[in-house]
């Protein structure tokens, strides 16, 4: 969407995801990743690490994609991880009526970081698969294909 700022954090989880179920049945992934800057400090011939930025993000299913699932399934507390999503501020009343905001990150991508970590990748089954090999059919309400998320069965095999 126009105006809204787009974040790309590097950073270890602090915790494994927590997936949870809300009352209207949506599915929603929530993790935290620490990423803490780091620099050579000539004098002292060492690495000093700065001060820690602790992101809050969230995930959720949709009937395209189970990111939420997917996140739960996949990635674990230590593992180094790159996110990238939407920093948005949300207000809310705590428990004993206090006004609060917090910023965090809504998810549009996160997988390992392939320079510490191994991954072996398996596809989900496509979800529109509509006997057309994953084109949209005419009239059809679902989104177009997206054609680098896999197409499906018509994806070529390298």
């Amino acid at each position: 969407m126009a105006g809204d700022t787009y974040l790309t954090v590097v950073g270890n989880l602090t915790a494994d995801p927590v997936l949870r179920t809300t009352s209207n049945g949506s599915t929603v992934a929530n993790l935290t990743i620490a990423s803490t800057p780091r620099q050579y400090d000539r004098n002292t011939s060492q690495w000093v690490d700065g001060e820690a930025l602790f992101m809050r993000c969230s995930a959720w299913d949709s009937t395209y994609s189970p990111m939420a699932s997917n996140i739960q399934a996949s990635l674990a507390k230590g593992m180094r991880v790159i996110a990238h999503g939407r920093l948005v501020q949300r207000s809310y009343q705590d428990r004993d009526g206090n006004n609060r905001s917090v910023m965090e990150l809504h998810l549009d991508e996160i997988g390992p970081a392939l320079s510490r970590n191994t991954a072996q990748v398996t596809k989900n089954p496509t979800s529109n698969s509509n006997g057309n090999g994953g084109r949209q059919a005419q009239g059809s309400t679902l989104p177009p294909q997206d054609p680098w998320g896999g197409a499906g069965n018509d994806e070529p095999e390298f």
